[in-house]
């Protein structure tokens, strides 16, 4: 069986503090994206996941997200005596803060259910999803929602108006424990309109969410990789884009565009600029 696991989009994301448990407090606007690694699920006679990819540096065992949902899968359904085989081709950038990994996950959740006809239900599938990672709840389901909680606690909303996406990933990484570090540290000087986006949603005012789009985690960037991602967001917004953010802890920038020949011609501009820069629409 063959499945996508689509990128995700971090519309607004609100750090409101720190839990006793060590995790933080989210609330963010979600949207998947038509971008996806695409997964094929193989039955193997002997029990076990096997894992490869077309990116030799990504782990081939139980420490790769897709493995850790097969085996998780297997065990809450009483067939540890199942074996599979998942062969991930990776389109989605790693290390990104688009949800690449957590997004093959629950691919492999929703695959597995129907392979094998277990009949688990959206909600059972995002508990299990849970225990791997904080937005696997959420990428069970895509769609637009709000996620709060550490991200497992999901509120379905009307759909994003139909629009273009660019995305653009710089070349560097950043690390999200020193993101999270740095929100803890200091007293952000903005914060997103998470429900005026809300209500903006519920209105079809596409403009209207582009507008309040905001991610907290860029007030807490180094200088240098800050000032990147703001050159990527001016090209864009420069090019027609109707709001531009970072997604997640990044370091991808992303614009929503009313149209296919704006959406393009940020994407050329910013292909020269260098970087991993794509096209694609919302789901």
């Amino acid at each position: 069986m063959r499945v996508r696991a689509y990128a995700k989009l971090n519309l607004t994301l609100d750090v409101l503090g720190k839990r006793p448990d060590g995790y933080h407090d989210l609330r963010m606007l979600m949207q998947t994206v038509a971008l996806a690694d695409e997964i094929t699920l193989t039955p193997q006679e002997r029990p076990g996941v096997r894992v490869q990819t077309n990116l030799h540096f990504l782990p081939n065992n139980e420490k790769n997200l897709a493995a850790q949902a097969a085996l998780r899968f297997l065990r809450a359904n009483s067939l540890e005596e199942r074996g599979f085989s998942i062969d991930i081709e990776k389109k989605i950038p790693v290390c990104a803060g688009l949800a690449g990994g957590s997004s093959d996950a629950a691919a492999v959740l929703r695959g597995l259910n129907e392979m094998l006809g277990t009949g688990l239900l959206p909600a059972e599938l995002a508990r299990l999803g849970q225990e791997i990672g904080s937005d696997v709840p959420y990428c069970v389901t895509g769609g637009t929602a709000l996620a709060e909680g550490r991200g497992e606690v999901l509120t379905a909303l009307p759909p994003l108006p139909p629009c273009w996406v660019v995305l653009c990933k710089p070349e560097f990484s950043i690390s999200t424990p020193a993101l999270f570090a740095g929100v803890d540290s200091v007293r952000l000087r903005c914060r997103p309109d998470t429900q005026g986006a809300i209500d903006s949603l519920r209105a079809g005012d596409l403009a209207g969410v582009a507008r309040r789009m905001y991610n907290v985690f860029e007030d807490v960037l180094p200088d240098r990789q800050r000032a990147r991602v703001a050159d990527i967001k001016n090209v864009m917004v420069q090019c027609g884009a109707l709001g531009a953010s970072m997604s997640g802890t990044g370091p991808t920038a992303f614009g929503l565009f009313p149209g296919e020949a704006e959406a393009r011609e940020a994407r050329d501009r910013l292909l020269e600029l260098g970087g991993d820069t794509f096209l694609t629409q919302t789901v």
